[in-house]
């Protein structure tokens, strides 16, 4: 059987390199907590790292530091971690500025609201049944109902927009065709 790894110096050096990597865990971990403020998050960011980073140990070039190396992958992993989060953040943010910006229904509308929703809505988890009661019924901002349930204005846009697809799910399972062409006045049980 044929040693490969007396064929390719790089082969040879990686338990080396991946050694010192393993040596300085502490000091990496440390570098990623100070950036991101939160020791799991840090844990994560630099686990990830030290799997992309074994495939690619055999490309450090002679004259490179492995720790020199691995902390420019950290750097790189911390920042993708920040973008990521302000793509989703900004996402959330817009999605929650589109339902505080909704025009809320009138009273007429209120008026015709088929008994069975009513009734359909209290078979949801007791987090959307609110916060569906105090939006849609009490006519309660979204940044009001968020401020009482002590949770941010974009949680609260989430679980509204969740809650109202449930209730749509709850809908269509109970009133069949009649709710995919609008309930106004049903006489559903």
């Amino acid at each position: 059987m044929r040693d490969h790894a007396a064929d390719d110096p790089a082969l040879e050096t990686t338990p080396a390199v991946a050694r010192a990597l393993v040596d300085n865990h502490r000091q990496f971990l440390a570098f990623v907590e100070r950036r991101v403020g939160d020791r799991a998050l840090a844990e994560d960011i630099l686990q990830d790292a030290f799997v992309r980073s074994l495939d690619k140990l055999g490309t450090l070039r002679d004259d490179e530091s492995a720790v020199a190396w691995f902390y420019r992958s950290l750097r790189n992993a911390v920042i993708d971690h920040f973008r990521r989060r302000g793509t989703a953040q900004r996402g959330l943010s817009a999605f929650a500025e589109e339902l505080l910006a909704a025009e809320a229904p009138g009273d007429e509308v209120r008026g015709v609201v088929c008994r069975c929703v009513a009734q359909l809505a209290a078979t949801l988890k007791p987090e959307y049944a609110d916060a569906l009661r105090r939006i849609e019924l009490d006519g309660v901002a979204v940044k009001d109902f968020a401020d009482e349930a002590g949770i941010t204005s974009n949680n609260a846009a989430v679980r509204v927009f969740r809650a109202r697809d449930a209730l749509r799910k709850q809908v269509a399972r109970a009133c069949g065709t009649c709710a995919t062409h609008g309930c106004v006045d049903c006489t559903c049980r």
